[in-house]
Protein backbone atom coordinates (compact mmCIF):
# COMPACT_ATOMS: atom_id res chain seq x y z
CA UNK A 1 0.00 0.00 0.00
CA UNK A 2 2.87 2.65 0.62
CA UNK A 3 4.53 1.95 -3.02
CA UNK A 4 1.19 2.19 -4.39
CA UNK A 5 0.89 5.95 -2.44
CA UNK A 6 3.65 7.23 -3.69
CA UNK A 7 2.94 6.49 -7.22
CA UNK A 8 -0.71 8.49 -6.56
CA UNK A 9 1.32 11.04 -5.15
CA UNK A 10 4.09 11.21 -8.35
CA UNK A 11 0.94 10.69 -10.42
CA UNK A 12 -0.66 13.69 -8.65
CA UNK A 13 1.89 15.49 -9.03
CA UNK A 14 2.66 15.24 -13.06
CA UNK A 15 -1.04 15.90 -13.50
CA UNK A 16 -0.53 19.53 -11.65
CA UNK A 17 2.11 19.98 -13.68
CA UNK A 18 0.72 18.31 -17.58
CA UNK A 19 -2.53 19.52 -17.54
CA UNK A 20 -2.85 17.38 -20.40
CA UNK A 21 -1.41 16.12 -24.02
CA UNK A 22 -2.04 15.85 -28.09
CA UNK A 23 -1.56 13.38 -30.43
CA UNK A 24 -1.67 13.35 -34.13
CA UNK A 25 -3.33 10.84 -36.26
CA UNK A 26 -3.21 10.32 -40.20
CA UNK A 27 -5.95 9.00 -42.25
CA UNK A 28 -5.95 7.75 -45.65
CA UNK A 29 -8.95 10.33 -47.10
CA UNK A 30 -8.58 9.23 -50.67
CA UNK A 31 -6.42 6.18 -52.67
CA UNK A 32 -7.18 6.25 -56.11
CA UNK A 33 -3.91 4.33 -57.51
CA UNK A 34 -1.12 6.89 -57.39
CA UNK A 35 -3.59 9.45 -55.90
CA UNK A 36 -3.58 9.38 -52.32
CA UNK A 37 -4.54 11.85 -49.94
CA UNK A 38 -4.06 12.27 -46.26
CA UNK A 39 -5.72 14.02 -43.35
CA UNK A 40 -4.13 14.90 -40.53
CA UNK A 41 -5.94 15.30 -37.36
CA UNK A 42 -4.99 17.02 -33.64
CA UNK A 43 -6.23 15.56 -31.10
CA UNK A 44 -5.99 16.75 -27.41
CA UNK A 45 -6.81 14.94 -23.85
CA UNK A 46 -7.02 17.18 -20.97
CA UNK A 47 -7.66 16.76 -16.71
CA UNK A 48 -9.15 19.12 -14.94
CA UNK A 49 -6.69 20.40 -12.12
CA UNK A 50 -8.77 18.95 -9.35
CA UNK A 51 -8.22 15.15 -10.56
CA UNK A 52 -4.61 15.39 -9.40
CA UNK A 53 -5.56 16.83 -6.29
CA UNK A 54 -7.53 13.70 -5.75
CA UNK A 55 -4.47 11.30 -6.78
CA UNK A 56 -2.07 13.21 -4.35
CA UNK A 57 -5.02 13.47 -1.01
CA UNK A 58 -5.62 9.89 -2.14
CA UNK A 59 -1.41 9.00 -2.11
CA UNK A 60 -1.38 10.95 1.16
CA UNK A 61 -4.30 8.50 2.60
CA UNK A 62 -2.81 5.39 1.67
CA UNK A 63 0.42 6.56 3.45
CA UNK A 64 -1.24 7.14 6.45
CA UNK A 65 -3.40 3.79 7.05
CA UNK A 66 0.04 1.85 6.19
CA UNK A 67 2.14 4.03 8.23
CA UNK A 68 -0.56 2.76 10.99
CA UNK A 69 -0.33 -0.64 10.48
Amino acid sequence: MKLTGIILIIIGIAMFIFTGFSFKTEETVIDAGPLKLNKTEENNIGWPPYAGGIAIAGGIILLAISRKK
